[in-house]
């Protein structure tokens, strides 16, 4: 159901953009970024926070950690992770495939500044076996995202 609905979404929205299906999970950073051949910062993973009320995605380099100090002066709160069965229920993706692509509601999405550093970034696709390769600007534009800087810094 998941991976028809981004496809669904990329039908109508980017028809251009091919969705890459493996055989082997991409449900980690790690195990994406060895089965796709990139560097693991390339994978743009997809984190469900709720902050108050309010839902967030927030799409980050795969090698980067949120800072604590950032999202609360960007968000006003402290974020605290959906749990699993949240997670599938408002974005219609599980946890290893969530993406910002066919949600189940609508949900506001923010990229991390740090993506602007690929040309190229792998987000999930709606499961544990899928991506699509997309500019940063371009995965914005399509999810109505806005950039705010909430990652710490490399170690």
């Amino acid at each position: 159901m998941s991976l028809a609905s981004v496809r669904r979404f990329l039908d109508e929205h980017a028809p251009d953009i091919d969705l890459i299906e493996l055989d082997t999970s991409t449900a980690t950073v790690p195990l994406a970024a060895a089965a796709h051949g990139v560097a693991p910062g390339q994978i743009a993973k997809t984190l469900s926070l709720r902050i108050g009320e309010r839902v967030v995605l927030v799409v980050t380099p795969g090698d980067r950690r949120l800072d604590s100090k950032k999202m609360k002066a960007a968000f006003g709160g402290k974020p605290r992770f959906l749990d699993a069965d949240d997670v599938v229920r408002l974005t219609g993706h599980p946890v290893g495939g969530v993406c910002p692509f066919g949600l189940a509601t609508p949900l506001d999405v923010v990229c991390d500044v740090a993506l602007q550093a690929y040309d190229v970034v792998l987000p999930a696709a709606g499961d544990i076996h899928s991506a699509v390769r997309i500019g940063p600007q371009r995965m914005a534009d399509l999810t109505g995202a806005t950039w705010v800087d909430v990652c710490a810094d490399p170690a």
